[in-house]
């Protein structure tokens, strides 16, 4: 797994206000993409690293979703959601193809040596799992429709294995390279649509693409102690290129549903627990769920509304470690709306001995309010 290219704020690097628009954050990165651009700072680490840099920057600012947890969590949170960057700089022409296009014309290259083979289109799925299933992480199978390698051609695109011919047009290069100043620019040639070769004979089944869609299930692990908004990417599960080429990936997004019982807080669970006005004074004994099964819990005596107690270990698991988090028991004591006779008669027994027997601490807050009164 590759780390992240840096670790610095992505809005500094470009320069940007924290509310910056999508077009403002797209001219900054242009402006630094132009500067830092390996064709014109050749054998530069520093202008390659910079390049990097501005480029994950950019990727994470101009996705909604990416930056909304990174404003949240910061870069822990895309961590989590599996994004690191990009490993080499390449990697940033094979994503950011199309909108190097859009800045300068054309598709970029750097060293005449990467324009990499198409993949296929990256599919996105969601996932609904319960809190349970997020602690003791679970296998679902999913069905899911993509583009696959055509059966009658088997991916070809070619009819009767008729072969294909050089495109004259790029001399098999797919591409038509022009040059303006330092920067050179290929523009994707019209005839071969950057194949770099013709089908003679087209596959009647898939037009010639080498692709047909299909239904397939797909088995999916979710790890234990994933989190509501964090993604899984799973390489080479999307749809199939055309003729041949590479399928893209399948991002999963995870949705943890509520749980009746436990709050979630990260890797702690809190458990609100109603008790007695009898069993907060004279202490008890209980057995408390849990998202493994059950616990014991002992409470003392005078125990106050809003009293919480820990059950170590028994929370969610770290994702990354596995180590559990803990269940925080909040005990709050249930006051009766309506009481019976007896009840009533206990009750007003327990006052008369309360106004006998005043606690120090008791008398103490009643001198100070008596004294506050006696000052207004």
């Amino acid at each position: 797994m590759d780390l992240m290219a840096t670790q610095e704020d992505y809005y500094r690097i470009l320069g940007l206000p924290r509310d910056a628009g999508e077009a403002e954050i797209k001219r900054a990165y242009r402006k630094m993409a132009m500067q830092y651009h390996p064709d014109k700072n050749p054998g530069d680490p520093d202008a390659e690293r910079s390049f990097k840099n501005a480029s994950e920057a950019y990727e994470v600012l101009r996705d909604t979703e990416k930056r909304r947890i990174y404003d949240a969590y910061g870069h822990e949170g895309l961590n989590r959601t599996g994004f690191h960057g990009f490993s080499n700089v390449d990697d940033i022409f094979s994503a950011f193809g199309d909108i190097f296009g859009g800045f300068f014309g054309g598709d970029v290259f750097g060293g005449g040596a990467r324009g990499q083979q198409a993949r296929g289109s990256s599919l996105r799925i969601a996932i609904e799992v319960d809190l349970r299933e997020a602690a003791k992480g679970v296998t679902r199978n999913v069905e899911l429709t993509r583009s696959e390698p055509c059966k009658t051609c088997k991916g070809s695109g070619e009819a009767d294995g008729s072969g294909r011919s050089s495109c004259r047009q790029c001399g098999g290069q797919g591409r038509v390279i022009q040059s303006q100043g330092w920067l050179r620019v290929a523009a994707t040639c019209p005839s071969c649509q950057g194949r770099g070769t013709l089908i003679k004979n087209p596959c009647v089944e898939c037009g010639g693409s080498g692709l047909s869609h299909a239904k397939r299930e797909i088995s999916v692990k979710i790890p234990a102690g994933v989190e509501s908004g964090q993604q899984m990417r799973l390489s080479g599960e999307g749809d199939y290129g055309e003729n041949g080429t590479p399928a893209g990936d399948l991002y999963v997004q995870m949705h943890v549903k509520e749980h009746p019982l436990f709050e979630r807080h990260g890797t702690d669970l809190v458990f609100r627990m109603p008790i007695s006005f009898s069993q907060a004074a004279l202490g008890d004994e209980f057995e408390v769920p849990t998202i493994w099964g059950k616990s014991t819990l002992r409470i003392t005596e005078g125990t106050e509304s809003g009293s919480t107690f820990v059950l170590r270990g028994e929370g969610m698991p770290n994702l990354r470690n596995g180590r559990r988090g803990d269940e925080i028991v909040v005990v709050n004591v249930d006051v009766p709306k309506k009481l019976t006779a007896r009840q009533r008669e206990l009750l007003e027994e327990l006052a008369a001995t309360e106004k006998k027997d005043i606690t120090p601490q008791r008398k103490k807050f009643f001198k100070t309010v008596k004294d506050y009164l006696k000052n207004l």
